[in-house]
């Protein structure tokens, strides 16, 4: 025995050498020497060197010691881990010392696991380098326990309801087997740790915890009036701000307003003659879309309904490629509402039409094929081109166009930020009302589910690259098949390489971001200088700490774009706010409309109340805001019918800025 120990001795000082020596020269290396097969057993601990084997000759060794650099390792390098290492049979297998600074420890403990007897063998080489004393041990867990190591534990692979998926469903099949995550496509009767729902938050009514794709009220909050109601009050506040979205007006409600515009402008100027695009409230995929000239033009009825929808200024000047018009759909996710995070992804898809554009006129007002951008109406068109290629073809990745017109000189810095901000700027936009559905599906205290939602947003560029907001879906299309003929009359799905390659990235990503398992990463701080209001917003590549299992993923195609940049945009929240004061005077939970007495408390408590706003002026002006939200149609209402605190906001705003202006004189 004591010749065994001998040797143990000098294997332990050689390996105490080169660790001693890859420190002074700050060398960082990792040598994996096979010597003869079996390979050796890996060590969880990454800080250890390995030797297995069950004789002498049988043995592979690997030794890694950190540091700043990496330098060249030659022969002695090698030879001082794999030296006489014959000669470390010891009754079995050893399986593994602890080196560089884990040897190096006070007092130069070594260790040595004997494989097969579950003991270690423990021994401490004094300052002068002489060994003293090695003894067999306490077993492997319990030295690990003592000297602060954690054994690891076996994940317990994540759960994803995809029951409700509908047409994301191959899409979201693929990322989760990238994940090596864990699929229920019929559901399960225990919790699962993500839900997926192809439609709305309540496709599953039973959810008490987990996490959902979807949040309460994006749905109406999205539709065509919602939206641009979200936007208007916000360009009332910040009419610079807001400048993104197209002038419009709502239907059938601001009918008469619309009119008597458009009269005015042509009376004034007989030269001008400027195009409208009309949307229905509800609509989707281009679906009861038409452009007009002239007011008198409207569809404002179906049947005897009153059509809900909106009629917006057409931009008449897009950028072209190839002399096409085309649209930028880019994928945005919501990963929480408070706080507010943002993510957008680097690369989209954009989406060409099929016949070469014109500038609108009477003649050409019903070609749909040079008007609009949509999918859905343009893949039935003669001139489609299904392409396997990122840059041809009449669906194309974001990145591929963008390099083209970089090409010519375009500044894509500059149009990246712009669209950044317009993003930003929409969900402030909407998240108020936002906040008023989530609380009443989700109260304070109620056992719920937390929720995400992936967006889509669909941009214009302008022939200037002025970025356009033209609408945002609540439900993106995540399909990675499109429709083909394939004979005559005989159509099938085949694969889209360019719809997969972006959307199963785009949600795979979200799905790692959203990742139960994964320690929330700290919230990044505003910049301590921060933006000007005008400053550009770089689209630099955004760093995610990995967990050992995503090792062969990419990098985050998903960038955090807030509250990353709340320093520039931060101000803009003046709306949530106030409905923060709203949701707080709502009195009962699970409510969304303000009644008559919670109104009179809160005009109170704020103390907006004097000599010349009496509480019966209180009254009356709730009375008023009623009436007037009670004149809209039923159908509005259904869509959105939060917007009652709109108009309160605005009353609230006005009446909060009345004393101070007082204060002042």
């Amino acid at each position: 025995m004591s010749d065994h120990y001998v040797k143990v001795k000098v294997q332990l000082e050689q390996m105490k050498s080169f660790g001693e020596d890859a420190e002074k020269e700050g060398v960082d290396t990792e040598e994996q020497l096979p010597v003869s097969s079996p390979p050796a057993s890996v060590s969880p601990d990454p800080s250890s060197t390995t030797i297995a084997g069950r004789d002498a000759s049988n043995i592979s060794i690997t030794c890694k010691h950190r540091g700043k650099s990496r330098t060249k390792q030659g022969k002695d390098d090698k030879n001082s881990c794999g030296k006489d290492i014959s000669d470390l049979s010891l009754h079995g297998s050893v399986v593994s010392a602890h080196d560089g600074k884990n040897l190096n420890r006070l007092g130069h403990e070594r260790t040595l696991h004997i494989r097969g007897t579950g003991k270690i063998l423990q021994g401490k080489s004094e300052t002068n380098g002489n060994y003293v004393t090695i003894h067999a041990s306490k077993n492997v867990q319990d030295m690990r326990r003592e000297d602060g190591f954690k054994l690891p534990k076996k994940r317990r692979p994540v759960t994803v309801d995809t029951s409700k998926a509908k047409t994301s469903l191959e899409a979201l099949k693929l990322s989760i087997k990238q994940l090596k995550w864990k699929e229920f496509p019929l559901g399960r009767r225990t919790a699962c740790d993500i839900y997926w729902h192809g439609v709305s938050f309540h496709d599953n009514e039973n959810i008490v915890s987990g996490q959902v794709n979807k949040f309460p009220g994006m749905i109406e909050m999205l539709r065509k009036i919602n939206l641009s109601r979200a936007v208007r009050t916000m360009q009332e506040l910040f009419p610079e701000e807001y400048d993104f979205y197209p002038r419009s007006w709502i239907l059938p409600e601001e009918y008469q307003q619309f009119s008597t515009q458009i009269r005015m402008v042509k009376e004034n100027d007989a030269t001008v003659n400027p195009t409208f695009i009309v949307k229905p409230d509800g609509g989707s995929q281009g679906d009861g879309i038409y452009l007009i000239r002239d007011p008198s033009d409207l569809k404002l009825m179906a049947g005897s309904q009153a059509k809900q929808g909106v009629v917006q200024e057409y931009i008449q000047k897009p950028l072209l490629i190839d002399k096409l018009k085309f649209d930028i759909r880019l994928y945005v996710l919501i990963k929480s509402l408070e706080p507010l995070e943002i993510y957008i992804a680097k690369e989209g898809l954009t989406r060409f039409c099929t016949e070469p554009y014109q500038e609108p006129s009477q003649k050409n007002l019903s070609h749909v094929f040079m008007h609009l951008t949509n999918y859905s109406l343009n893949v039935h068109s003669g001139n489609f081109v299904h392409s396997d290629s990122q840059s041809t073809g009449s669906k194309r990745t974001l990145s591929s166009v963008l390099y083209r017109l970089a090409a010519k000189g375009v500044d894509i810095k500059k149009v990246w930020s712009d669209i950044i901000a317009l993003v930003i700027k929409t969900v402030i936009a909407v998240v108020p009302e936002l906040k008023v559905y989530y609380q009443a599906d989700i109260p304070p205290g109620k056992p719920g589910p937390t929720c995400f939602q992936i967006l889509g947003f669909d941009i214009l560029l302008m022939k200037n690259l002025k970025p356009v907001l033209l609408e945002v879906n609540s439900n993106p299309s995540m399909r990675i098949e499109h429709e083909q003929e394939v004979a005559p009359g005989v159509f099938e799905y085949v694969p889209s390489p360019v719809d997969e390659d972006v959307k199963v990235g785009v949600i795979r990503d979200t799905l790692r971001l959203m990742d139960p398992g994964h320690k929330k990463p700290s919230t990044s701080q505003p910049r301590a200088a921060g933006f000007e209001h005008r400053e550009e917003i770089p689209m630099e590549a955004e760093t995610q700490e990995r967990s050992p299992d995503e090792g062969a993923l990419p990098s985050l195609c998903l960038k955090q774009v807030y509250p990353k940049y709340t320093k520039q945009f931060n101000y803009l929240r003046l709306v949530e706010r106030i409905a923060a004061l709203f949701i707080r005077f709502l009195g009962v939970k699970g409510n969304m409309r303000l009644g008559p007495t919670a109104f009179r408390t809160f005009i109170r408590t704020c103390k907006l109340s004097n000599s010349n706003f009496t509480m019966a002026s209180v009254d009356i002006l709730y009375i008023d805001i009623t009436r007037r939200w009670s004149g809209t149609t039923p159908d509005s209402r259904e869509a959105g019918n939060t917007h009652t605190h709109t108009h309160k906001q605005k009353h609230v705003y006005a009446l909060k800025q009345k004393p101070s202006r007082r204060n002042n004189m």
